[in-house]
């Protein structure tokens, strides 16, 4: 019996064929449910007569679309594993996944050819196929993925898929080192769906999403994506994300819930245009990957929007914090409470509860925490000692359990003895009308230890000086929070989320990706 994700769109194909699954931003084409359970059907037994198992894992190196979750969705019906790989790695990054997952079929995007041939060279794959791009989808040429998709049968396969079972294996971004395999189960989806259409009330299956974050990501994927397949929903996926062109699909196809990383919200606040558009339907918002700027979200609050964002990350299968709408702005800068079938505590280096304001590491149990990292049993055993996941989060909670995110435990700055939250001192640097964007780390100080720095984006025309900055934080905090130094840079390097990526920073200006006082 099949109690995996694939059974979600064979339930539904079977209740309401003609409803429409996907929908291709870049095309146009629409894609109903009976038709994606048949291509999936195909495409799984085409795979299974190549000699793909149970089991074996399906590198997936692609651009977003429906055809990403098509190849998703058939490893899910044939017991396989699926592993998304972010398409803006490099050559050697993307063997690393090749060779850590030990993947036996790579799926890329044509547009990744080039990339793809040279991160597989020399590897012993049973099989590659070529996603068509959007140009090639829109001219509706012929390509190597609809031909191999024909040498497969539409009837539904017969497996036992166990909700236990591993279904993907995705690569935490590396933001504090080399990336490890996540390993996500049916019922780690299973969940974070049922948590998501208990947070986003009314979630039904009417609704209409556009998909622009990237979908090798569990943000794209599971916050909205699955969730919006389980009830019988349409997603509208596009390739890659552009603010205008997200804008006007949400007009078109009328949009009712949404969800961007930050910094893609923060574009879409800077569109000039925004205003003009009809987006009257979309009735929830929702922010991740990175704490929200406050502007941002007063901006779309001053619109009437029903916004807020959360906490999670990938070992959680997504969500594992949620602000209520009602609390947006009475709590402004929380990321709410736990999801329902979570726990959660607040602890210091010994792993003790800590009091109510003070900061500790978060620590989570449930079921949508993963399985554990792919064949790393001593990285897992670390993670989960004591029987909970230690994030390497810190946070606060007030005495009515609202979380407070502080930072990654790696990247606290400690100078002259004193503890400081990068993202405390960053809220406020988002609140002057010329910094775009603001990143804060330690750099080495003889006389304080570590050296509180900002690395700022200014504003177009912005002639902000160093000095102005410094003063305006020091109205606002504590001295010893404040910056002693700012640098004004172009632009921050970033991943394919939207996560900043400090230990770039940090290695750029010290040679050493880690923190000081680490």
């Amino acid at each position: 019996m099949d109690t995996g994700i694939g059974s979600w769109i064979a339930g539904r194909a079977f209740r309401d064929p003609d409803r429409i699954a996907l929908v291709d931003g870049d095309t146009g084409r629409r894609r109903s449910y009976g038709e994606l359970h048949e291509r999936t059907n195909a495409l799984a037994d085409a795979l299974t007569r190549l000699g793909v198992r149970r089991g074996d894992r399906i590198a997936l190196l692609a651009m977003n679309s429906p055809e990403f979750l098509e190849v998703m969705l058939a490893g899910a019906k044939m017991g396989a594993i699926t592993v998304p790989i972010n398409f803006r790695l490099s050559a050697d990054e993307v063997r690393y996944v090749l060779e850590d997952s030990g993947a036996t079929v790579f799926v890329h995007s044509a547009q990744l050819a080039e990339v793809a041939s040279a991160a597989s060279r020399g590897l012993m794959l049973r099989f590659v196929l070529e996603i068509p791009s959007s140009v090639e989808r829109a001219a509706q040429a012929s390509s190597a993925y609809e031909e191999f998709l024909s040498t497969g049968s539409t009837e539904t396969l017969e497996r036992d898929v166990a909700e236990e079972d591993v279904t993907l294996i995705m690569y935490t971004s590396g933001t504090t080192g080399v990336p490890k395999g996540a390993m996500i189960t049916h019922r780690n989806l299973l969940w974070q769906t049922l948590h998501m259409i208990t947070l986003a009330k009314g979630l039904n299956s009417y609704d209409v999403t556009v998909t622009a974050a990237p979908l090798f990501h569990i943000g794209g994927l599971a916050t909205h994506t699955l969730p919006l397949l389980y009830l019988g929903g349409t997603t509208v996926i596009v390739e890659s994300f552009d603010p205008a062109q997200t804008v006007e699909l949400m007009e078109r196809e009328k949009v009712t819930v949404m969800f961007l990383v930050a910094s893609m919200w923060t574009a879409v606040s800077l569109l000039p245009d925004l205003d003009t558009k009809d987006l009257s339907a979309v009735k929830y918002a929702i922010s991740g990957g990175a704490p929200l700027p406050l502007p941002t979200l007063e901006f779309f609050d001053e619109r009437g929007w029903v916004f807020t964002e959360g906490y999670g990350l990938t070992e959680s299968t997504c969500a594992s914090c949620f602000l209520a709408p009602e609390y947006v702005v009475s709590k402004a800068g929380s990321v709410g409470h736990p999801v329902t079938h979570q726990r959660m505590r607040l602890v210091d280096d010994t792993d003790r509860d800590v009091a109510v304001g003070e900061v500790g590491e978060i620590l989570l149990q449930g079921p949508n925490i993963f399985a554990g990292y792919w064949g790393r049993p001593r990285e897992t055993a670390d993670a989960f000692r004591g029987g909970w996941f230690h994030t390497g989060d810190l946070a606060r909670a007030d005495s009515q359990g609202f979380l407070t995110l502080v930072d990654r435990k790696k990247d606290m700055v400690i100078t002259g003895g004193e503890n400081v939250y990068p993202i405390e001192v960053e809220q406020v640097l988002f609140r002057h009308p010329e910094v775009l964007e603001a990143a804060v780390i330690g750099l080495p100080d003889n006389k304080w230890g570590e050296s509180v720095t900002a690395i700022v984006v200014r504003t177009p025309e912005s002639t902000l000086t160093e000095e102005e900055l410094i003063a305006w934080t020091r109205e606002r905090l504590a001295h010893f929070k404040c910056p002693r130094r700012i640098e004004f840079v172009e632009e921050l390097p970033r991943n394919a989320t939207g996560k900043l990526l400090k230990r770039d920073l940090r290695r750029a200006r010290t040679g050493s990706a880690e923190s000081v006082s680490r």
